[in-house]
Formats: structure tokens, sequence, C-alpha cells
């Protein structure tokens, strides 16, 4: 459908075929929402840094809930955290632990449902239960409104004044919106490409 729009056909031409697995992989909802915690308000490559850390104190399987719980503070301080950041994660690792959040279920539920459990865990809003729905769970229906880089890839690909809002997003996005999450990848590329142009 993408292909057919004149908007879209260009940038499935220069960028190609989507890459939804690109920042979450294979990872699990409460390692996804580790790492959007870490990744909150800091540049990539300190997250990274910090994220590379975090993952050392833990099993190569990774961190669980119970790990995370059973985890010293003042260990995963060291790893760059602030105390706000690793309240957090222990809340998540609560939520998780004693089944108040428990993913096994979210194959049956919408994603709006996926989005109210997961706003629960302190830290975690709107925009990071979209990036979780895109990049772990691969919703493909998901238009995050609230993103930047979605607000300026519209201003950029229709040629808007002003950033676009919610309810003017979802009304250009009409046609093609069973596809918003592959549609917004495009987006984000186009306002790199945009970006770029101003460097």
């Amino acid at each position: 459908m993408l292909k057919r729009d004149p908007h879209f056909a260009p940038l499935i031409k220069k960028h190609g075929p989507p890459d939804l697995t690109r920042y979450h992989g294979k990872m699990r909802i409460f390692s996804a929402i580790l790492r959007s915690i870490i990744f909150q308000q800091i540049s990539g490559s300190a997250a990274r840094a910090i994220q590379a850390r975090f993952l050392a104190l833990f099993p190569k399987s990774g961190p669980t809930p119970a790990l995370v719980l059973k985890a010293s503070s003042t260990k995963i301080r060291a790893a760059g955290l602030s105390a706000q950041k690793i309240a957090y994660m222990k809340d998540a690792a609560k939520k998780f632990n004693d089944g108040a959040i428990d993913e096994r279920n979210f194959k049956k539920m919408t994603s709006q449902e996926i989005i109210d459990h997961l706003v629960q865990i302190k830290g975690v809003g709107v925009w990071t239960a979209h990036m979780l729905l895109i990049f772990t769970l691969h919703r493909v229906d998901i238009l995050p409104t609230g993103d930047l880089g979605i607000q300026k890839g519209f201003q950029a690909m229709y040629k808007l004044r002003s950033l676009p809002s919610h309810t003017h997003m979802e009304r250009l996005a009409k046609p093609w919106r069973e596809h918003a999450s592959i549609a917004s990848w495009y987006l984000w590329r186009v306002a790199d490409d945009a970006k770029k142009k101003l460097d």
C-alpha cells in the first residue's frame, strides 16, 4: 500500500525495506524496558556504555526481574545509572516479578491495552510504550505522534509550515494508518534527511 502512495514511493526506493528490529532485536519486553530507561535523556553513546556496564552485572542470559530486585542499588549506580533510573528499574522488576505485568498476555491484548498496562511502570510513558510496540512486539499499526522525529517527518514530507498536531497527523495518516509502524520508520528517515540538509 505504501508503494502506491506518492509520498512514500521514493522513500522506499531510496531506503529499501524498513528494519524494525534495529534497536531491540529479539529482546523480551522486560529487557527492552530496562534499555529504554537507560537511554532516557542521555546521548546514545553514553547510554550504550552504561548499558554494557549494567548488563555485565548479570549472567550472559541477561537480567531477569528477580535478579534486578536482588541486585545492589550501589552496584547498579556504579554502572552509571542515577538513583531515579534505578528506582524505575526496581519498579519494573517488581511489577513483572509479582505478575502485575505479564507479557504472556500481550498477544491477546490490543495495542491500547498494552499501553495502559505498561504506563503503570514508573518512568514508562506513552512514547516508551509506542517504541516497545513497534520494535519489540512488532505491531504494524502504531503511530507515535508524540515523537518529535515523527512530527518533523510529517512536516517535511507534507511540506507543512509548522509541526502538526496529533489530530492533523492522524488525518494525514488515514490512507496508510494500518501500516503506521512501517510508515513511521520512513518518517524518521525523512526527518533525518531534513536535519542533514540544515547541518
